[in-house]
């Protein structure tokens, strides 16, 4: 326990060096960032994607500056292995990283073993580790969420960049979710045309029903608050998909809307503002965000869906996708979904050994002399390209026109080609050369309309390459280095300065490109000729330093954002108090106030104190914990001590792991309602318990307990069968052994 009157240590003061390392001129500083990875058993797609994060500043730059921000209490601490990482890559000549690779293979068994793996899985599994060890809860006013609205008709909104290519292949690689353990995952194409047609058929009528009644009294005053939208011509749902801020939202063009989807408006937009939003490193930097819409070609209904990735997964046209691509004779026709792939379509076994002679000849021969040559923008425009789908639904025929378009762009954008093709019988690779930038990518024609993005132009930083084919090969790395901006190419323990010709000439498999702002540059310039002057001031501003690593990193740092080392009441967290100089950085009054005038933001912080109130929160928590673990311990116990209990009460494994990790302390939030909806399925009237589900057993006494204080259900009982036994075979059993026990 902290007292609240406790004085904190006073952090440190921001020098020169704290907020400029772009302008050192040490010979040996430029040589930083030169360290190459051991091999340490096919481990060459590890080691390039980690030269390239390692040469991506804004995150370097965190780990070096902010490495005490790297705490985490999850196994295996992956962000602590990382910085560990960067801090060797940084300042020796060579380095094994067994200990990174030890942690990710503890997580995923994917990487175990000593076969090749793929980089850009090994990246996404990465980042998705970092983000679930260092994010935090957002702290933010409650308000409404943002209203989305689109018109019956799309005419209004096609835009020249709308409809200047032509449909190659779907944007569903930057569809995003995240799985029962907190790792981000991408879906499929085909989700989006089942969440159109389909009606809510995986979910039971006791779903249903116990949703309604755990919703009724708030609906019913949201109602009388005035909260609901009385056109039900235009009434949108939205829709809340997953941890990422995706929402959903279904403008319907007719007023004959039932009234259930009216309800399933209310309890999304109930949960929508009541959903907790978590932020970190990884989504501050990799995390863009997709508008992507759909639209029914039978009844004019439109959906907008929000997608948020950390990747653009970019299919690579052959030549007579490039055709219709740059075809200007016919702009707004519309093509077939995967035409891009029309390659790998199903035929006959003739054709699909053709297919396949073919691909390997092709993988063995230079791309240029099998015709014309592809560009990064080709992959870009096929990805964005509009898409025909089609779905089925009661006999009826449904068709969708689909497009999507960038709202937010990424801080650095990650770029992966679709070289590698995985079917039953094979796989291949396509080897055809795709010509990228090394400055100056313009992503202009693939913003959204009213995006409020301002720098859409991008400078590469690193690429990933593949030699080989799909069942061998080995991957190295061409990266800038930004104290030089010279490139260097990575092979594992190898590094080599090579020129910019190498490097475009790569055969890129992920590409990083970071936003590219001169007016940034000069900003920093500028604070830090300020820095030097060193005016005395009578007051002392305090400054979060991850947001100071954004200023000297981002081209677009965004509003100052000191909550990451407050509390919403002012104050510092207790839990936080400790390492408060990790946290902060102390800035000179007229530093202060030439950030605040251009960026805006805050609080201002003159005085670092503990909260007090937070103080007695955590208190009343950690009382509420050991109060909970303590009766469930002595109720379980009690319940095991039962020779034959006449009914058991199932409960879902998924809510009980987070009621768990809450009382042991691992988690600082308890757990929502309880949500046995995934346990339980209806039959002839009667919740039972589904068969193969992640449930456990506990007495009704423990069931009570649990939800009288979360609530939530239904109730799912499971009465185990009480075999009859005949009165005489029972005497005649006991008879013989009295008479066995008598011999």
């Amino acid at each position: 326990k902290i007292p609240s009157n406790t004085t904190l240590k006073t952090p440190l003061v921001a020098v020169f060096d704290d907020l400029d390392i772009e302008v050192e001129e040490d010979d040996e500083l430029k040589a930083r960032g030169l360290t190459g990875l051991k091999n340490i058993g096919n481990t060459c797609y590890m080691n390039a994607a980690l030269q390239a994060l390692s040469n991506c500043p804004p995150l370097t730059q965190f780990f070096l500056d902010c490495g005490g921000l790297a705490r985490t209490d999850k196994k295996p601490a992956i962000c602590k292995s990382y910085l560990k990482l960067m801090t060797e890559l940084w300042h020796k000549r060579s380095v094994v990283p067994t200990t990174l690779f030890q942690g990710i293979k503890t997580v995923n068994p994917t990487f175990r073993g000593y076969s090749q793996q793929d980089a850009q899985e090994f990246l996404r599994c990465l980042m998705d580790l970092l983000h679930e060890e260092l994010k935090e809860q957002v702290m933010e006013v409650e308000e409404d969420p943002q209203t989305i609205t689109t018109e019956e008709t799309m005419e209004e909104d096609k835009s020249q960049s709308d409809v200047d290519f032509q449909s190659c292949e779907s944007c569903s690689s930057s569809d995003k979710a995240e799985n029962e353990n907190g790792s981000r995952t991408f879906s499929e194409d085909n989700n989006e045309t089942t969440m159109l047609i389909q009606d809510d058929e995986n979910n039971s009528e006791m779903s249903k029903d116990w949703q309604k009644e755990k919703m009724c009294n708030k609906i019913n005053k949201v109602n009388s608050e005035g909260e609901l939208d009385k056109d039900r011509d235009s009434l949108s749902e939205a829709v809340d998909l997953n941890n990422q801020e995706t929402v959903k939202v279904q403008i319907h063009s007719r007023a004959s809307d039932s009234c259930h989807e009216a309800f399933i408006f209310l309890i999304h937009n109930y949960l929508l503002k009541k959903h907790k939003k978590y932020r970190s490193v990884i989504s501050d930097i990799f995390d863009g965000t997709i508008i992507s819409s759909v639209q029914c070609l039978t009844c004019d209904r439109v959906s907008v869906t929000l997608e948020t990735f950390q990747d653009l997964s970019l299919p690579i046209p052959g030549k007579e996708d490039l055709a219709k691509l740059h075809s200007s004779s016919h702009p707004t026709s519309i093509v077939k979904a995967g035409s891009c792939g029309e390659a790998y379509a199903p035929q006959g076994w003739i054709a699909f050994f053709m297919e396949y002679v073919k691909r390997f000849v092709v993988s063995c021969v230079p791309s240029w002399f099998w015709g014309p040559i592809v560009t990064l923008q080709d992959c870009l425009a096929a990805f964005f390209a509009r898409d025909e789908l089609k779905g089925k639904k009661y006999e009826t025929v449904f068709i969708y026109v689909k497009f999507c378009k960038v709202q937010k762009f990424p801080e650095i954008l990650c770029i992966h080609l679709k070289r590698f093709r995985h079917e039953l019988m094979f796989s291949t690779k396509i080897s055809t050369h795709v010509s990228f930038p090394l400055e100056g990518l313009d992503l202009q024609p693939f913003l959204a309309k009213d995006s409020p993005a301002q720098i859409v132009t991008y400078d590469l930083l690193s690429v990933i390459c593949h030699h080989g084919t799909a069942s061998s090969g080995h991957y190295i790395a061409y990266c800038r280095n930004n104290l030089n901006n010279l490139w260097y190419e990575f092979d594992d323990q190898s590094v080599t300065e090579v020129s910019e010709s190498t490097v475009q000439n790569a055969e890129a498999y992920v590409l990083f490109y970071r936003k590219s702002s001169e007016e940034a540059q000069k900003e920093r310039r500028r604070i830090s000729n300020l820095l030097n002057i060193m005016e005395p001031s009578l007051l002392q501003f305090y400054i979060s330093r991850q947001w100071l690593n954004k200023f000297k990193t981002f081209a677009e740092p965004g509003p100052i954002s000191n909550n990451d080392f407050l509390c919403i009441h002012g104050g510092v967290p207790p839990r936080k108090a400790g390492y408060i100089e990790d946290l902060v950085l102390m800035l000179p009054q007229n530093i202060w106030d030439n950030l605040y005038s251009r960026y805006g933001g805050g609080p201002a912080v003159n005085h670092l104190y503990i909260c007090h109130t937070c103080q007695i929160e955590a208190e009343k928590i950690e009382k509420r914990r050991k109060t909970e673990l303590e009766i469930f311990i002595r109720l379980n116990r009690a319940f095991q001590e039962e020779d034959s209990p006449a009914t058991f009460y199932c409960i879902s494994m998924q809510w009980f792991r987070e009621w768990e990790s809450f009382v042991k302390g691992k988690d600082g939030d308890p757990p929502g309602p309880i949500d046995n909806t995934k346990i339980a399925v209806t039959k002839c009237g009667s919740v039972i318990l589904r068969q193969g589900a992640d449930s456990g057993q506990i007495s009704e006494e423990t069931w009570n307990f649990l939800q009288s204080i979360y609530g939530g259900g239904p109730e799912v009982i499971f009465r185990p069968p009480v075999v009859h036994v005949d009165p005489d075979i029972l005497q005649s059993e006991e008879k013989i052994e009295v008479e066995t026990r008598s011999l």
